[in-house]
């Protein structure tokens, strides 16, 4: 695993990042991106939010491979990957979590971990003590014998980053991770995010609506807004953007903190 205690900038300086560039995409017409581009490095957590048809969803399914711009380009570590199938990038480095369950229900909570473990290339003893250990440091441990499909809401997303985490990668997308979650749940799921950043040295694009986690967990907001970039910051740059207000968060959404 490379140097957990790397400082961020000198992981900028490396090269080390996940890049979108100036990319547009429409559908039937529809622009559904316009020139955006956006940029994740390692051991940082990145929020992407905005409206509903902002052009979130898009923008990830190009990141990963699900789907192709009509411009642009997408760089994995200073590789053009455009092109590249979702597999090949999941095999270089890029993983993602889905809003909806794609675990093997049936199989154990372990298994499943195992399986993703396999796919990247462990072998069989190794993708065991990865999955052990993931589940653990998720405390999921209580769970790994039982099947899948009857862990809690709350842990079936834990289950989702496990899983990424055990392909090895060094960025992870989460897609509306904390949808469906209790607020009581958000907490705990807040030091989720944060332990892929500080503990497994990813970085992370956090797509979700729950602005209490983006807020509470991310070093960069980018705020889409009809398929461009409408505002980039810290979380505090972006609360007390009032096009953000005015487009998306809503006058009393998140409350501007008074400064002097």
């Amino acid at each position: 695993m490379p140097d957990a205690e790397a400082h961020p900038e000198e992981i900028r300086r490396s090269g080390a990042s996940l890049r979108a560039a100036g990319v547009s995409r429409s559908f039937e017409g529809v622009q559904a991106l316009r020139g955006v581009t956006l940029e994740l490095h390692r051991h940082e957590v990145v929020g992407l939010i905005g409206p509903n048809g902002a052009g979130k969803s898009t923008l990830v399914n190009v990141l990963t491979g699900f789907d192709f711009p009509d411009a642009g380009s997408v760089e994995l570590e200073g590789r053009d990957v455009t092109r590249w199938r979702p597999d090949r990038r999941g095999r270089n480095g890029l993983a993602r979590t889905f809003q909806h369950s794609r675990s093997f229900r049936g199989l154990s909570v372990r298994e499943n971990v195992e399986v993703a473990a396999l796919g990247a290339g462990a072998s069989p003893r190794k993708a065991r003590r990865q999955a052990d250990e993931l589940l653990e440091s998720l405390y999921l441990g209580s769970y790994a014998d039982a099947p899948a499909g009857s862990l809690p809401h709350g842990d079936e997303r834990r289950l989702g980053v496990a899983r990424a985490l055990a392909t090895f990668p060094r960025f992870v997308l989460m897609d509306e991770p904390a949808a469906g979650l209790p607020e009581s749940e958000v907490p705990a799921f807040a030091e989720v995010v944060r332990s892929v950043r500080d503990e497994h040295d990813a970085g992370v694009l956090l797509i979700d609506h729950n602005m209490a986690l983006i807020m509470e967990v991310c070093d960069r907001i980018q705020v889409l807004d009809q398929g461009t970039t409408l505002a980039e910051g810290t979380p505090n740059e972006v609360r007390a953007n009032i096009d953000v207000v005015a487009a998306y968060l809503g006058e009393s959404a998140v409350p501007v903190e008074p400064t002097g």
